[in-house]
């Protein structure tokens, strides 16, 4: 007998400090004693956001004046299968209680969280959600630019970025006829690796790279073809259902995968490999795409709203883009330059 689906909206009510709203299951409910996040059931005729509001105005008495899509993601309890419909919620009026008796905390984005038990729907999300918002990629080219890439690279993360992807496609063609030029760019791999951690950022390298470095690192982004082939080994019978793709990818156990996406068939294979995150684009015009036609917004909400984890929009991308694209069901965006608070 198949378990009956349901569709809930839930909202992750984010505070300035960055903390999220939990409330603990009363003791008359399914799961009692539970930590979960607010939201209930979608009613015929509601959209997703009437919903959530419906839901945080007789759970917590407030008002929401604002909420973006994030993530839909489906997760099956005993039973039944719950489509989980995540929304930010970053302003609303009133002040939050426990309407129906449970007790809140504001707790910190991460995992695991400082209370216990936890639904088991609320594990991803609050994974997700410690993932920065920006995301800079390389671009160095040869070994002569090494050094102003690095001075570069220290004011962003001085200026706060926290996940750098090491990025040197061209430099790789270079290198993979020159043995010098390969300790180079390796050499310049390290070096940026060793800054992030400096400050604490993460960094992962790109999968043109060689496939012994990717475990010298905080995970691997892979490339479109990358993981469409990486996923067809899974398929063969490597088996991907760990936090990482391990043992498809070879990675350390809390590695990053990030995939890049720019149609359905890119998006399947990530989610074929349980990535991490995702990159889709291009959404708008770039240099880097010369008189290519972009994904724009509504073709990017799209492919974003079936990743079923966090999406960063790619191309064209900007502090100034930074609210649209997170209207847009994005979690951060990404880009070679531009993504700094001060560019």
């Amino acid at each position: 007998m198949s378990k009956p689906r349901i569709h809930a909206a839930v909202g992750l009510i984010l505070r300035e400090d960055g903390k999220v709203l939990f409330g603990k299951r009363p003791e008359d409910k399914p799961w009692p004693g539970y930590w979960e996040l607010p939201g209930g059931k979608v009613e015929a005729g509601e959209t997703v956001s009437q919903a959530l509001r419906r839901e945080l105005k007789e759970e917590l008495d407030i008002d929401v004046t604002h909420s973006t899509p994030w993530i839909e993601y489906v997760h099956e309890y005993p039973k039944n299968i719950v489509r989980l419909s995540f929304y930010k919620v970053d302003a609303w009026n009133g002040e939050e209680k426990g309407v129906e008796g449970q007790e809140l905390a504001w707790l910190t984005p991460g995992w695991p969280l400082s209370v216990d038990p936890v639904l088991p729907a609320a594990e991803p999300p609050m994974r997700w959600l410690s993932l920065p918002n920006r995301y800079l990629l390389s671009h160095i080219d040869d070994a002569a630019h090494t050094d102003a890439w690095l001075e570069r690279l220290e004011t962003a993360l001085e200026d706060g970025i926290q996940l750098v992807q090491f990025r040197e496609p061209a430099w790789e063609q270079l290198a993979a006829a020159d043995a010098e030029e390969r300790d180079l760019l390796h050499q310049a791999w390290l070096a940026t690796r060793e800054l992030c951690w400096k400050y604490g950022a993460r960094c992962l390298i790109n999968s043109v790279h060689p496939k012994d470095w990717w475990s010298e690192g905080d995970g691997v982004q892979l490339r479109a073809n990358d993981a469409q082939h990486w996923a067809a080994q899974a398929q063969a019978g490597l088996k991907a259902d760990t936090a990482h793709a391990d043992p498809v990818l070879g990675l350390p156990e809390k590695a990053l995968v990030g995939v890049s996406a720019h149609n359905k068939a890119d998006l399947e294979a990530a989610i074929q490999l349980n990535a991490s995150f995702i990159v889709v684009g291009h959404v708008l015009p770039t240099p880097s795409h010369p008189g290519e036609e972009g994904l724009g917004w509504a073709g990017f909400q799209e492919l974003a709203w079936q990743a079923g984890r966090p999406v960063f929009a790619i191309g064209g991308q900007s502090n100034a883009t930074l609210a649209e694209a997170t209207e847009h069901g994005a979690h951060g965006i990404a880009g070679i330059r531009h993504i700094g608070h001060n560019a």
